[in-house]
């Protein structure tokens, strides 16, 4: 056979063996593909392996934070790659490998200021990972961990350090995250547990806030949030006894001041606040206010401009801001000589239907418990309400008829105003021939000066035929006699337009209702020749043009 023939017939010998044998191949090179992740996971612990074992191969850590930083391309290759790079330098920390040791030589120095360089970079690739949705939280964990090991080891002292460069790195990609879960993990399980990590992550959140020049309403809401959940706040110095890193052992350490620790609070609400607050933020931080934010204050004064603005502003800013306003007049003696003439002016219309009445109506309530108060401005204040009930959703008057029955026997004076009765003929005669104006003055801004102690609550008793029976009844207790030491505001406060349309439905009926039973054949028309029933009365009054 020529060789030229010969050669053909191999070389179709060959490819004819390849595409009958082509799915195989094509199988071979699946199994390959998938066992290339196999091969990375190997490769990555050959390589811890590798540095745990010699010097020598402390370039692998470089290898390593090259595939810690592909979180993107390959997530778990990424993770992999940083739980063995945590291991690492924990073990190279705790044997003083990133110290510069004084008698070292110069090689030994630039090794330790090699691996410290690499572990910032470890640092870097770590919180990169908060922003995956995939990666943050076992990132968190990591970093958590790093630091706890970097504390003791790394600045090479008998006392351990914090290690704040790593720890304001967290905050700050915590609070760039988009990841809400990796946020509540770290508030759940590290500042709720440790004081000494609620320590620096205000001041963490404080420099965050302080090194931008501008953020945006997203961001502000983050921060906000953030803040909220350290909401627990120490009663003692001696409270502080909870520390993720070792324990200073200085007795007059910061961290074991409560005062230190309400200070770093402090100047990270107020970093929060001079950003600037839209409407809404206003309302979310009103709201808690009392509760969770001004405690955190050495000097809950520095919020006074910001408290009387709010409650200067009007509407609900203003019941938002009353708590807050209250607080600082109970636990700073405030000075607000106006203070219940601008509550006067807050009930309006409005108040009766807003969703904040409960919370109004708690304070109203605490406000004007004093029995020192004058008999004249808490009779502006009932009056006023009286009026507003008119208007009022049924929900609303069950709470205002009670709580004027506390003030009645809270205040005596002010029992004239149930029913006010003509003492001489002269006035029987007046009243007979040209009637009665009322002499409170709706208009008038100051409670002292409305003439309400000498009006009558005449709205009551047109509340006692207010077509809901829940209404009239509780507003009967008014004009019956005052057995009763006290009502309980908080059995009131709750109703809605659905709990009383629940109550009447679900009431017991003791006596059936009187009621028509015997249903009628013609309602339009005239009734059957030559039988018993009547014609309606629609019949006889309109003429349906029936013939």
């Amino acid at each position: 056979m020529p060789s030229t023939v010969k050669d053909k017939t191999v070389k179709s010998v060959a490819k004819r063996k390849r595409s009958e044998n082509g799915e195989p191949i094509k199988k071979r090179k699946k199994l390959e593909a998938g066992e290339e992740k196999e091969d990375l996971a190997a490769q990555i612990q050959k390589l811890e392996s590798q540095i745990n074992e010699s010097k020598k191969h402390y370039n692998n850590i470089a290898t390593l934070i090259e595939y810690a930083e592909k979180q993107d391309e390959d997530p778990k290759t990424a993770i992999a790659a940083a739980e063995a790079l945590c291991r690492v330098f924990v073990r190279l920390l705790a044997s003083g490998s990133l110290v510069k040791k004084k008698d070292a030589s110069e090689k030994d120095a630039t090794v330790a200021k090699w691996l410290r360089d690499r572990l910032t970079d470890h640092h870097k690739a770590l919180v990169a990972m908060f922003k995956s949705t995939k990666l943050a939280t076992r990132a968190l964990v990591l970093a958590m961990a790093l630091l706890k090991a970097e504390a003791p080891y790394l600045e090479g002292k008998d006392e351990a350090v914090f290690p704040w460069p790593l720890f304001n790195a967290i905050i700050s990609a915590l609070l760039t995250s988009p990841v809400e879960e990796v946020r509540d993990e770290f508030c759940d399980k590290f500042i709720d547990e440790y004081d000494d990590l609620r320590f620096y992550a205000f001041e963490g959140i404080k420099d965050f806030l302080t090194e931008r020049q501008s953020v945006d309403q997203e961001l502000q809401n983050t921060v906000f949030d953030f803040l909220l959940k350290m909401e627990h706040v120490p009663e003692s110095s001696e409270d502080l006894e909870d520390f993720y890193i070792e324990q200073p052992s200085k007795k007059k350490h910061p961290l074991r001041s409560l005062s230190q620790h309400k200070k770093r609070a402090q100047e990270a609400w107020l970093a929060l606040f001079n950003l600037g607050l839209s409407k809404e933020q206003r309302k979310k931080v009103l709201d808690v206010m009392a509760s969770s934010i001004a405690p955190w204050f050495i000097k809950p004064e520095l919020l006074m401009d910001f408290l009387t603005d709010c409650y200067n502003t009007g509407g609900s800013i203003s019941l938002l801001a009353l708590s807050g306003v209250f607080y600082l007049i109970q636990e700073r003696n405030l000075d607000y000589p106006s203070f219940y003439q601008k509550l006067y002016s807050l009930l309006d219309t409005d108040i009766l239907h807003s969703k904040y009445r409960s919370r109004f109506f708690r304070l109203l309530d605490t406000f004007l418990g004093s029995s020192h108060l004058p008999a004249v401005l808490v009779a502006s204040f009932i009056k006023r309400l009286a009026r507003l009930a008119l208007n009022a959703p049924p929900s609303a008057i069950v709470v205002i008829v009670p709580w004027f029955y506390n003030l009645f026997k809270k205040h005596p004076l002010t029992t004239f105003m149930m029913h006010r009765v003509p003492r001489t003929k002269e006035e029987k005669d007046l009243i007979e021939t040209e009637g009665v104006l009322d002499p409170f003055l709706p208009d008038e801004q100051d409670p002292m000066e409305t003439h309400a102690i000498d009006s009558c609550l005449w709205e009551i008793v047109q509340l006692q035929s207010h077509y809901h029976p829940n209404v009239a009844t509780i507003a009967k207790i008014i004009s019956e006699q005052f057995t009763k030491q006290f009502y309980n505001l908080e059995d009131f406060l709750d109703h809605s337009y659905g709990s009383l349309i629940d109550a009447e439905m679900l009431k017991e009926v003791k006596k059936a209702p009187v009621i028509e039973f015997m249903i009628p054949k013609h309602i339009f028309t005239k009734a059957d020749a030559g039988t018993e029933q009547t014609d309606s009365p629609l019949v006889s009054l309109w003429d349906f043009g029936s013939s």
